[in-house]
C-alpha cells in the first residue's frame, strides 16, 4: 500500500504552504520573508536543559503583557504566529464549520484550516486591499472563525480601523476575529489592542520574528480576553517553548530589548523610504503599493523577467504573481542598505 494513500483525504490534497526556505535559493541577498536582516545578539542566561519548561514561562507572559499594554491572562504564548493559527482553528471550529479569510493575504490562513479539515470561505479584498464587509456578512453563516491581516501580507496596508470594528460588530457571539498583526510594530497607532476590552471575540496574533528580529526563535502570542485564552489553554500542547526559546524571549522584551527594537524600526522605516524613492526612478515600474510594513509590494512591466534575474544572481524576492489581482507583483524586504542598493542595480540593469 502506498503511504500517501494512508493519510487523510484532506492532506493528500493539501498544497502545503510555499515558505520562504521551502523555496529554497542561494545568494546572499534574503529579502523574501521580511526578516529583519540582521541577528541580535543574546547568550543563554540559564542552562536548566534537564528540566521541562514552564506550559507558559511567566517572564516571557509577563513581559510580552507589559509590553502590549494588557494584563498576562490575556496573554499566550505560542510556536511562532503560525501556532496561534492552526491553534484557534482547533479550539473553536466544528468539523462542520467554516473558516473565512479575505486574499491576497497570508497563505497559512487557509493551509492551516485545511489541514485541520475546515471548510474555507473566500471574501477577496477589494482594489484597495480592503474588507469587502457587504459580502462578509452574506457570507457568515456557518463561519466560526475570521482572518484578517493588518498590515496585510503581502500587501503592506493596513486595514481601515471602521471596518474592522463593523466587522467586529457583526460577528459578534457568532465568531472568533483574528486579528494578525505579525507587522504591528512598524505602526503601533494601528492596533486592535484597545479595542479587546470591547469586543470578547477579538484575538490579536503577536510575534518576535519582524521588529524583534527573532525569526529563528519562533515566539508568537495571541492576545485576547481571559476567557479565549482559557479555551485555547485547553489545546495548546503541554511544553511548547523550549527553554532557549524562553530565555531569549525575555531578554527581547526588557526595558533594553524593546528599546532596540524600537531602534531597528526606526532603521527599517529610514531604509524603505530610501528604497522606495529608488523604485518611483525605475522605467519598469508601474506601481508601488502604500506600506506600513516592513516590506514594499511593487508592480513590474514583467514582474516574473525581474524574480527570475535577480534569482539568479542571488536576491531572492518573494513572487506574488498568482496571487489574486497581484499579476506582475513582487514583494521585497527592506534589507540592509546595501542590500537595497543590489536590488536596484540589478533591476536598473534590466531596463
Amino acid at each position: 500500500m502506498i503511504i500517501s494513500q494512508l493519510s487523510r483525504k484532506n492532506v493528500q490534497a493539501l498544497t502545503p504552504y510555499q515558505s520562504a526556505r521551502r523555496l529554497g535559493g542561494h545568494g546572499d541577498v534574503w529579502l523574501n520573508a521580511n526578516e529583519y536582516p540582521v541577528s541580535p545578539d543574546f547568550d543563554l542566561t540559564a542552562c536548566l536543559f534537564n528540566r521541562y519548561p514552564d506550559p507558559q514561562p511567566a517572564a516571557v507572559v509577563k513581559g510580552y503583557a507589559a509590553y502590549a499594554g494588557v494584563q498576562p491572562e490575556n496573554v499566550i504564548v505560542t510556536r511562532g504566529g503560525d501556532e496561534s493559527i492552526e491553534l484557534i482553528i482547533r479550539a473553536f471550529c466544528e468539523p462542520t464549520d467554516s473558516v473565512l479569510y479575505c486574499p491576497p493575504t497570508y497563505g497559512m490562513y487557509a493551509v492551516s484550516a485545511e489541514t485541520c479539515g475546515i471548510a474555507l470561505k473566500r471574501v477577496p479584498l477589494n482594489a484597495d486591499f480592503q474588507l469587502e464587509l457587504a459580502e462578509i456578512e452574506k457570507q457568515l453563516d456557518g463561519v466560526k472563525v475570521l482572518f484578517v491581516c493588518s498590515p496585510n501580507n503581502p500587501t503592506g496596508n493596513v486595514v481601515n480601523r471602521a471596518d474592522l470594528l463593523r466587522l467586529l460588530e457583526m460577528t459578534r457571539n457568532r465568531a472568533i476575529v483574528v486579528v494578525d498583526e505579525a507587522y504591528i510594530e512598524f505602526c503601533p497607532q494601528a492596533s486592535l489592542v484597545n479595542e479587546l476590552a470591547h469586543f470578547p471575540h477579538l484575538a490579536i496574533i503577536r510575534t518576535l520574528s519582524k521588529a524583534f528580529a527573532l525569526a529563528g526563535l519562533r515566539c508568537g502570542f495571541t492576545l485576547a480576553n481571559a476567557e479565549l485564552i482559557g479555551v485555547l489553554q485547553k489545546v495548546i500542547a503541554p511544553y511548547p517553548l523550549p527553554v532557549p526559546v524562553s530565555d531569549i524571549a525575555a531578554q527581547a522584551l526588557s526595558e533594553q530589548g524593546i528599546a532596540e527594537m524600537k531602534m531597528r524600526v526606526n532603521t527599517v522605516l529610514a531604509n524603505r523610504t530610501a528604497l522606495i524613492a529608488e523604485f518611483a526612478g525605475l522605467a519598469c515600474v508601474e506601481k508601488i503599493f502604500a506600506t506600513e510594513s516592513n516590506y514594499v509590494l511593487v508592480k513590474f512591466e514583467d514582474g516574473e523577467k525581474v524574480f527570475n534575474a535577480l534569482w539568479e544572481q542571488g536576491i531572492i524576492l518573494r513572487d506574488q504573481h498568482n496571487a489574486p489581482g497581484l499579476a506582475n507583483c513582487i514583494r521585497i524586504t527592506v534589507g540592509t542598505e546595501a542590500e537595497n542598493r543590489k536590488v536596484i542595480a540589478a533591476i536598473r540593469a534590466l531596463v
